[in-house]
């Protein structure tokens, strides 16, 4: 039997303008499919999310907002005609399946390379190396120095931005997640190491947060508010730019509480990395909630057991889960009738084409 009332994951909520039959989340992962010229969604991926449906919301891979944002192999856009009808084909599926998906937007801004790029240098805030790993068609290679973005460019980015939430909506997406996590583009802007700006853009913590709070103006322009969420990771830890040290936390305190004025429909949080203990969970969603008040998605690493036990003390409003989905399109049926996971095959994850991707079994099925 389902122990729904006795799980906090399997009870409704609702997140901005979002009605959510669960608070179960798909995060966004990167799975390398879109294998075709056009980097275009295709019936395999319309497969996949909809497998899927039975999640509170999915919140799809990250796409680039245009050419210039491309980092990654065989990663989807959203900024063509091309791209936008095979994304409302997934849409379609997944609606019909009776579930909810928003679109995960962004730009890997320094940490591309050239070889993406056709042989143009990645943009960023400042002509900083990352000094991170790019996952090249040739294999991983070091980020160079990048260019540094002049202003006009900028404005045109936005206007990137704003296109690709025009073409989501028109995909027929439920929302759109601005990606500002990891050591992606927005991240860049925010660091205090890669951003040496001088201008609006730069110098102080109140102004590496201008092109954030810029982009979720730009984009709620287009979506309305209750539509439009933020995922964010103050707690990163990567190479020498992005470092979670007392400064770094500070300053996204700030952030927070400036993303409490825009009416956003959830900030998706990731807490410490993986292995932290749960004291440190905890401590880390406790410090978001003191700095913001709006509903929040709580992510990285978290089970069954301890996603329950989060939305339970208040820490958070849903729970957003990447690896478990990969092996399990029915997670939510296993959380409620308290099944065994299943293990991915990571040989897998990013290898292309059906397996390991539309071929794992919903439990009870051969």
């Amino acid at each position: 039997m389902s122990d729904t009332a006795s799980q906090p994951l399997l009870r409704p909520v609702r997140l901005g303008a979002l009605e959510l039959p669960n608070r179960v989340v798909m995060a966004p992962m990167t799975r390398a499919r879109a294998t075709n010229p056009e980097l275009a969604p295709t019936a395999l991926h319309a497969a996949y999310y909809t497998q899927r449906a039975s999640a509170g919301l999915i919140v799809s891979e990250g796409t680039w907002v245009g050419p210039d944002a491309i980092g990654y192999v065989h990663v989807p856009g959203i900024y063509t005609e091309a791209q936008t009808a095979g994304w409302a084909a997934v849409t379609d599926a997944v609606h019909a399946a009776g579930g909810r998906i928003v679109s995960q937007i962004g730009h890997l801004g320094a940490v591309s390379h050239p070889d993406h790029l056709d042989g143009r240098l990645p943009v960023g805030p400042s002509a900083v190396n990352p000094h991170e790993m790019s996952f090249t068609p040739d294999g991983p290679k070091e980020t160079v120095t990048p260019r540094a973005l002049t202003a006009a460019e900028i404005a045109a980015t936005l206007d990137d931005y704003r296109r690709a939430a025009e073409n989501a909506r028109r995909a027929g997406f439920d929302g759109l997640e601005i990606h500002a996590q990891g050591n992606q583009f927005i991240a860049q802007f925010l660091s205090p190491r890669l951003n040496r700006r001088t201008d609006a853009y730069g110098g102080s913590a109140e102004n590496r947060a201008r092109l954030l709070l810029d982009i979720v103006e730009t984009v709620t322009e287009v979506w309305g508010f209750g539509r439009v969420g933020v995922k964010l990771s103050p707690y990163w830890r990567s190479g020498t730019a992005f470092t979670a040290d007392d400064e770094v936390l500070a300053d996204y305190d700030q952030v927070l509480k400036r993303l409490g004025d825009c009416d956003l429909a959830y900030l998706h949080l990731v807490g410490p990395e993986a292995g932290a203990g749960v004291d440190d969970t905890l401590t880390a969603f406790s410090r978001f909630r003191a700095h913001y008040r709006g509903a929040v998605v709580a992510n990285l690493g978290f089970t069954r057991e301890s996603g329950n036990d989060l939305i339970a003390r208040g820490l958070a409003d849903a729970v957003s889960f990447g690896a478990p989905y990969i092996a399990n399109p029915d997670l939510v049926e296993r959380f409620g009738h308290g099944l065994p996971l299943a293990e991915g095959d990571r040989d897998t994850y990013y290898s292309g084409g059906e397996r390991g991707y539309t071929d794992y079994p919903a439990a009870g099925r051969p």
